[in-house]
């Protein structure tokens, strides 16, 4: 079993995500999302609504924390609450058609953004990068749901 450097790891996955994020609303000169934002508006794929309750849980955050997001995000023109449909006592949040275009344009330029940059690297760091992405989405997968099961079909385990 290979040993993990996960000091290592933590280090440079969250200076990793700043500088792409910055890189990313500059290339595409969006106005300043933050990443909350852009975690919210990726909970809310086009079409659909949920609860404040449900976003705070699908993220990770407080209730509090999700509720001022919110309401700066309906403030900026990036949500709309209202009323659910299924239970008028509850709040549905949706992305607005301006959060969709904003975020859709930030996954656009994001994709071609580390589409270039990883050309600069050499074959090897490019198929180690993709040989890397099942255990990275099984990492998130752990740290979103403590209840799901790690994915036991590597080599590397017993």
């Amino acid at each position: 079993m290979t040993a993990l450097d996960a000091a290592r790891l933590a280090a440079v996955i969250s200076p990793l995500r700043r500088a792409l994020l910055a890189a990313t609303r500059a290339e595409a000169d969006l106005p300043e999302l933050s990443d909350a934002q852009i975690d919210v508006l990726r909970a809310l794929p086009h079409g659909t609504s949920r609860g404040p309750a449900e976003i705070a849980a699908q993220l990770r955050l407080s209730r509090p924390t999700v509720s001022n997001l919110l309401g700066a995000m309906e403030t900026d023109g990036l949500v709309e609450r209202g009323p659910d449909p299924s239970d008028g006592r509850r709040v549905a949040v949706r992305a607005s058609a301006r959060a969709r275009e904003l975020f859709d344009r930030f996954d656009a330029v994001n994709t071609a953004l580390v589409t270039r940059v990883s050309r600069e690297l050499d074959d090897a760091d490019r198929a180690a990068l993709d040989a890397a992405l099942p255990a990275l989405e099984r990492l998130c997968a752990v740290l979103t749901d403590p209840d799901a099961a790690p994915s036991t079909t590597h080599e590397d385990v017993p």
